[in-house]
């Protein structure tokens, strides 16, 4: 384990992933008549994030492991936009205000949609609190990586070798 930050990092974004595929989960589960494409768009963050999670957590843990050793700053460059677009859409569509608000609630498109409307809108607040959450910790890990593959070796890693 060459970088303990960094490792903490990766469970941070296995948290904020966990928690945004469940909360999307249960708001796709409760839907009725169908999903605004954000709620999806949600999902398939949690989903390629926590896909790519194995593998960075491996290579957090072991980075000899790497199979490339520019790959962990592609994904995490990658994931990066993905919670980053994720969030700001979110915002845009949701306008949030409060959940309590019965006009807000019906001219909402992505809380409208589900039998209760007011844990519908909790969950769809909360997702969006978390992808900015995630965004904030892959933008950690995006900065250990890139300082990793400007040195030419993964983080925490010394280099070896004469001057070429």
């Amino acid at each position: 384990m060459d970088n303990p930050i960094n490792l903490v990092l990766r469970a941070l974004q296995f948290l904020w992933t966990l928690l945004i595929m469940a909360l999307t989960g249960n708001m796709i589960a409760e839907a009725i008549g169908g999903n605004a494409s954000i709620v999806n768009y949600c999902m398939f963050v949690a989903v390629i994030s926590m896909l790519a999670l194995f593998y960075l957590f491996t290579v957090s843990i072991k980075p000899d492991f790497a199979i490339l050793p520019i790959l962990p700053l592609v994904l995490d460059a990658l994931l990066t936009l993905f919670f980053l677009i994720g969030g700001i859409a979110l915002a845009a569509e949701l306008n949030v205000h409060s959940c309590s608000s019965s006009d807000y609630l019906k001219g909402n498109h992505v809380i409208n949609g589900s039998k209760n409307q007011g844990k519908r809108c909790h969950e769809a607040q909360a997702v969006c609190a978390f992808l900015w959450f995630g965004f904030a910790a892959y933008m950690g890990s995006l900065v250990f990586s890139a300082l990793g593959a400007r040195g030419g070796s993964m983080p925490g890693r010394k280099f070896r070798g004469g001057a070429v």
